[in-house]
């Protein structure tokens, strides 16, 4: 096993020795990876570390990573936000396929999608048909109608009278006032027009009136694509103190609420601050984009191998382009992030492309690949299909129609960076946070640093090995024992795949 040559339980016996010859007689039991975080969570989902491969979208997060994420025993998402529900589904199909009936830690992505009507309710229609048993929801302002069916039609009673949860929601929220309508139990309103249109039963209204709707809430700090630049330090406590607000008003149980962390959690040192803190299980994103399984090109995980700290910038979102949402993209090696910011000031500008100088129009042109009449008809082919009013509008309204052009051409950046398209290098959007470039650091020199070593079971071990051994660490400290600050620092080492 991992755990049982793990190096917390070896390079910390020096320091033991010291503690016997000065008479303090320290023994402590040694550390495992396993232990850390909230051992409930494990229980429940059916993994060996309390740690996720978070879901990325548009199929970043592939099944192969899923699989692999759930064979090295941590919980995977299937990044199937963005793509068609005929493509989900194959996904599903092939995950199952991989996996046997116990290994149970798996599930997928449910992104609020309000610029796509009916968009959700087909995807949790799929998922129920599945048997998706765990969803990542990602990008709600509040909760949707079709989220608490998903998580009500999984409720029963247990034998003991219990109320048994088989439909798990992983909430991933950045601010308090979206986490605590996850952390309590859903409208009254919504459970009643389910339950008027036969979605779900009066037996189970009654009991998602009385749980939290997520029983696991992931607090997302700074990370790449959607975020609210938050400093984990800030947000983590701020979601605890929110949960026992919540608590005390609505009369669920504290402790049914697990608060987990991701974002900027790309070295053991994260990974042990988060566990010392409180957290339930530790979610990875970037770090897994640059691994061999991501659906990232291998020209775009070069790039990503190359990044430091501050090689990233926010850019326009392709779905909030309009609100002026933003989202956390690679700098280096790219001007996706330069082009969207202008696309976007001109768009506010209320100008049209019609309207625009000559300079403009030829620049536009230039980016798009093509001129705009061209990119205006795919982009119609599709805003038809998926959102007809929008379509309508845009078609007297230019303003509109360059916002839904700009749109394609970042929705456009990702799918270039997944593919690898030559000569498009420099329109790749490649989602990441700081934590890509701290990572990057860490693992230079070993035989983590070139990106055909990087998997996401070598990632997770080691970052699971060394918060252990910092923990332990940590723990000499506290005990009044003298801890070198290079006791702190952990180098990755790759291990047997049966360990």
């Amino acid at each position: 096993m991992l755990a049982r040559t793990s190096s917390a339980g070896l390079d910390i016996l020096e320091l033991e020795e010291q503690a016997d010859a000065s008479s303090n007689q320290v023994h402590l039991p040694p550390i495992y990876p396993e232990w850390l975080g909230d051992r409930l969570f494990a229980h429940t989902h059916g993994c060996r570390f309390n740690y996720v491969v978070g879901e990325m979208a548009r199929g970043i997060a592939t099944t192969r990573m899923v699989v692999e994420a759930v064979r090295a025993g941590c919980v995977g998402f299937y990044g199937s936000a963005g793509l068609s529900p005929d493509v989900i589904e194959a996904g599903l199909k092939e995950i199952k396929s991989q996996l046997t009936p116990d290994q149970t830690a798996w599930g997928a992505n449910l992104i609020h999608s309000p610029q796509q009507p009916g968009y959700e309710a087909r995807v949790v229609d799929l998922f129920l048909a599945q048997g998706v048993k765990r969803v990542s929801a990602s990008a709600f302002m509040k909760l949707s109608v079709e989220l608490v069916r998903y998580t009500a039609v999984g409720l029963s009673r247990a034998p003991d009278g219990s109320i048994r949860r088989d439909n798990h929601v992983f909430a991933k929220v950045s601010r308090t006032e979206v986490a605590e309508p996850f952390m309590s139990p859903a409208p009254a309103k919504l459970l009643a027009e389910l339950v008027a249109r036969g979605a779900i039963t009066a037996e189970q209204a009654d009991l998602a009136s009385k749980v939290p709707v997520a029983a696991e809430i992931t607090a997302e700090s700074d990370s790449g694509g959607h975020t609210d630049n938050r400093p984990a330090s800030v947000l983590f406590p701020s979601l605890v103190l929110a949960r026992d607000r919540v608590a005390a008003r609505t009369g669920v149980d504290a402790n049914s609420v697990r608060i987990g962390l991701a974002g900027g959690v790309s070295t053991p040192m994260a990974v042990a601050a988060a566990f010392q803190m409180g957290a339930a299980y530790v979610l990875t994103g970037s770090v897994n984009q640059s691994a061999v399984e991501s659906g990232l090109s291998e020209a775009g995980r070069r790039l990503l191998a190359k990044a430091g700290p501050a090689d990233m910038t926010m850019a326009p979102a392709a779905d909030m382009f309009e609100q002026g949402v933003e989202v956390q993209v690679l700098k280096r090696g790219t001007l996706f992030a330069m082009r969207g910011k202008r696309l976007h000031a001109i768009y506010r500008s209320g100008a049209s492309y019609e309207t625009l100088s000559q300079k403009d129009r030829d620049w536009i042109d230039d980016v798009l690949g093509e001129p705009f009449d061209a990119s205006w008809q795919k982009t119609y082919a599709f805003i038809s299909q998926a959102n007809p009013a929008e379509a309508a509008r845009a078609e007297t309204d230019g303003n509109k129609r360059l916002a839904l052009v700009a749109r394609r051409y970042l929705f456009m950046g990702a799918q270039w960076a997944r593919e690898g398209t030559p000569g498009r290098e420099m329109d790749y959007q490649i989602w990441c946070g700081p934590a890509m470039g701290v990572f990057n650091e860490w693992v230079k020199g070993s035989f983590l640093e070139p990106t055909e070593n990087r998997t996401v079971r070598q990632i997770a071990w080691n970052l699971l090995e060394g918060a252990a051994q910092i923990t332990r660490a940590g723990q000499l400290r506290a005990l009044g024992l003298p801890v070198a600050p290079t006791d702190y620092t952990y180098m990755p080492r790759q291990f047997a795949d049966a360990e």
